[in-house]
């Protein structure tokens, strides 16, 4: 290495220097020791003469040592070894836990070359004999601290450590300056090399992030086997050792749980007095607020566009409607100028064939076939289109009378054929529905009184009824006098076709069941000479057909529950109720509605018991 030059003095160069030259050197003897070190612990030559100077310098240091002479180093009772300060005994109590083993070494020697008995006893001073000397204090001093095992549980116990911890009133006032010397105190103990410090105010939240981890997370060396009240080296017996043993273990494992509480308490106390936490708090709380008045925010841009955006599609949908009524009004408009225009024209090919017909006495010679064809003339009218009209009136524009009339003839037995051949096929058409029903519904038709019976079921039994058609099936087979049975699937089959019927055969079913229904409670049964008129009978016709509303059916039902059986006048008073209703009307309407609902329990009952079957 080069010197380094002196303060005042000149350094001056005498030649050029020479281009550096690259040799490859493989090192031998120590230096390849120090080489395989260097390449082990990954450092370079500079740190390895770093760590030689070091070494130097503690030797120096250890050359430069200064003993603390301990006064109360004659009194000590070496019984009584495990409460004395043994690094006071060597004269290092100034040192304590910082004091390498060179120097441990060098203050023994030196108490040795003083203490020793043979040195006093040759300077005339009276010694103690045995084991009873003040200098078996010092060998066990030495013996303690030279064993870095033994050392160590001395140090766990160090009396001069300062165990306390600061109160949250203390830590609140200065916090750095109380709570800062408590952790250098207490980072003695990490089993870790490098302790990150306690900082400042203006430390980062990663520093501080960092400082509260590692503490929280502490991993303390410090044991206390030092304190065992009992040595198992004392022990008669195995047994004994053994329970020594467990003792000790028992209040180690205390004495280290009370510690880590106390290492514990220290860093929650620290925590909720450090000014920085709350610092920290307060700027994550304003960012969680800006995050979330900024997502707010962008929600309602959000909302704002998606409405934008929503009252333009409405806007768009709105033209578009608007567009498309117009072209729609457009085309109706032009369609009925166009039918306008159709109209008049059909209207005056009409008039004109009207005229021709009429200026050829209709093609007869008396008034009789002069009013069969003109009646032949009007059918054409009326059912022609205008094409054909238009051909017919040009062909009897230009033919004679003759071949007019056997033209309207003509054309008048077309249409003929034409309505005739629409009729088959609407009977053909007809005819294959009642075929496909039939064979979907059972081999053998309906007749009117099971079609009027299935009316009457469907409305009795309506949509959601449990087993609806096994039910409706049940009443018609119950009630039914053609004595064909019928299952759901006849019925279902059946509703439906009566669901294709157009309006006209519906009313013309319901009129036939009526007109039957009629005929049925019009004749009245031969009775005895004396015999009275039943009274259920006796009513007029226009009483006895007029049908119950849903507003008189309400009102029946509120008087029954109104007015029960044991009333006196019941009935009288029920009609009372019922606005243009008597009271055999009334009584006449419950009788029927207690027989429709025996009849619809029965049919009930009956698919119930099947369906259990």
């Amino acid at each position: 290495m080069l010197k380094e030059a002196v303060e005042g003095q000149v350094t001056v160069v005498c030649n050029a220097i020479a281009a550096s030259v690259q040799f490859q050197v493989e090192p031998v003897g120590r230096w390849f020791e120090a080489f395989l070190k260097r390449r082990d612990r990954n450092v370079s030559a500079s740190f390895q003469e770093l760590e030689e100077e070091e070494e130097l310098s503690e030797e120096s240091e250890d050359e430069e040592l200064q003993l603390e002479e301990y006064g109360m180093l004659k009194t000590l009772d070496p019984k009584d070894w495990k409460n004395q300060d043994h690094y006071a005994v060597l004269g290092l109590a100034h040192m304590r836990y910082k004091a390498t083993q060179k120097q441990i070494k060098a203050a023994h020697k030196a108490m040795v070359l003083k203490h020793h008995p043979d040195k006093r006893k040759a300077a005339g001073e009276q010694i103690v004999e045995g084991d009873n000397d003040y200098f078996t204090c010092i060998t066990k001093a030495i013996e303690i601290l030279s064993d870095p095992v033994k050392r160590r549980a001395f140090d766990s116990v160090d009396p001069t450590f300062d165990n306390a911890v600061p109160s949250k009133a203390e830590g609140k006032e200065n916090f750095f300056e109380v709570f800062s010397p408590v952790f250098e105190r207490n980072s003695r103990w990490t089993s870790k090399k490098h302790v990150p410090k306690l900082g400042t105010m203006d430390s980062t939240f990663e520093e501080v992030d960092t400082f509260y981890s590692f503490w929280y997370n502490f991993d303390s060396w410090r044991e206390f086997s030092y304190l065992d009240e009992e040595e198992k080296e004392k022990a008669e017996c195995r047994d004994e050792r053994r329970w020594i043993e467990k003792q000790n273990r028992a209040s180690r494992a205390q004495r280290k749980k009370e510690e880590m509480n106390r290492i514990r308490t220290l860093v929650d106390t620290a925590y909720s007095c450090d000014p920085r936490i709350k610092k920290f708090k307060e700027d994550e709380k304003a960012r969680k607020e800006s995050e979330k008045k900024a997502k707010a925010e962008a929600k309602r841009r959000e909302q704002e566009e998606k409405e934008r955006a929503r009252q333009a599609e409405l806007e768009a949908a709105r033209l578009a409607k608007e567009k498309e009524e117009e072209e729609a009004k457009q085309a109706a408009q032009q369609a009925k100028k166009e039918k306008e225009i159709q109209k008049k024209a059909i209207k005056k090919e009409r008039q004109k064939l009207r005229t021709t017909c009429k200026n050829w006495n209709y093609f007869a010679d008396s008034e009789a076939e002069s009013v069969k064809m003109m009646e032949e003339v009007e059918k054409l009218c009326d059912r022609l289109e205008l094409v054909s009209l238009q051909s017919l009136n040009e062909m009897l524009s230009s033919g004679t009378k003759e071949e007019g009339k056997a033209a309207v003839q003509q054309v008048n037995a077309q249409l003929q054929k034409e309505r005739e051949a629409e009729v088959q096929a609407r009977q053909a058409s007809r005819s294959s529905e009642q075929a496909s029903s039939g064979s979907g519904g059972g081999s053998k038709g309906w007749n009117e009184e099971e079609l009027q019976l299935l009316i009457k079921a469907v409305n009795l039994f309506p949509a959601g009824t449990n087993a609806r058609w096994e039910v409706i099936a049940n009443y018609m087979n119950l009630h039914s006098t053609s004595g064909i049975k019928r299952n759901a699937k006849d019925v279902i089959n059946k509703a439906k076709n009566l669901q294709k019927l157009d309006p006209h055969q519906k009313d013309e079913i319901n009129k036939k069941a009526f007109e039957k229904f009629k005929k049925e409670h019009a004749a009245v049964p031969p009775t005895v000479d004396n015999a009275v008129p039943s009274e259920r009978f006796e009513v007029s016709g226009a009483e006895a057909n007029a049908a119950w509303t849903t507003e008189e059916q309400k009102l029946l039902e509120q008087a029954l529950k109104t007015f029960p059986v044991n009333t006196p006048e019941r009935w009288e008073k029920i009609a009372a109720v019922v606005p243009g209703r008597t009271k055999k009307d009334c009584m006449k309407r419950y009788k029927e509605l207690v027989e429709m609902v025996k009849a619809k329990k029965a049919a009930q009952e009956q698919v119930a018991a099947k369906s259990k079957k």
